[in-house]
């Protein structure tokens, strides 16, 4: 089975466009307002999404140079099979709040560049992904930068990073349909 490269690339330009289309007009005091004290704005949900992408910056790198091999652990893992399923059905579903691992917790004020930034991340992010593609997408097997016994199919975790995305867009959608926004 060949890897949906042009899959994934049109899951990531579809989350770009509905970024610039939902807030690339609002001002910075509406991208940083957050409904609540422990409640992430817009802008923070953002600047998560380009700092967890990044963690898999040097896996994709390393499959781009043909340098990246599973380590043991990835290739007898018997999570892998079970994990990155687990991962895409928890992300689809927006009910519970997950704690984020505090290196990937954004500042309290974001930058007012952040929808910019954002785009220009998701064309670098869909780049090393495409210089990815002559991988096995089904046989490499990353491990979690989050969780470091979670293994899972790169394929599966690709869809879990999609799924990470179309996630926070929603709960930063929910931010701008609450009591309060700025207008």
């Amino acid at each position: 089975m060949a890897n949906d490269v042009e899959g994934v690339a049109s899951e990531l330009a579809s989350v770009t466009e509905d970024v610039k289309r939902s807030f690339g007009g609002l001002s910075p005091e509406q991208l940083n307002w957050r409904p609540a004290a422990d409640s992430w704005s817009i802008a923070q949900c953002l600047d998560h999404l380009i700092k967890s992408n990044e963690e898999f910056y040097p896996e994709l790198d390393g499959l781009a140079a043909g340098t990246r091999k599973n380590n043991l652990w990835q290739s007898w893992s018997p999570l892998s099979s079970i994990a990155g399923s687990f991962l895409v059905a928890t992300l689809k579903k927006d009910g519970s709040k997950v704690k984020t691992n505090q290196k990937m917790t954004p500042p309290s004020e974001i930058g007012a560049d952040i929808i910019e930034r954002f785009s220009r991340h998701q064309a670098e992010f869909t780049s090393k992904i495409r210089s990815a593609s002559d991988a096995d997408w089904r046989k490499v097997v990353l491990t979690s930068p989050f969780v470091k016994i979670m293994t899972y199919r790169m394929d599966v975790g690709l869809e879990a990073l999609i799924e990470h995305e179309k996630r926070h867009m929603r709960q930063a959608k929910r931010v701008m349909e609450s009591e309060g926004f700025p207008k």
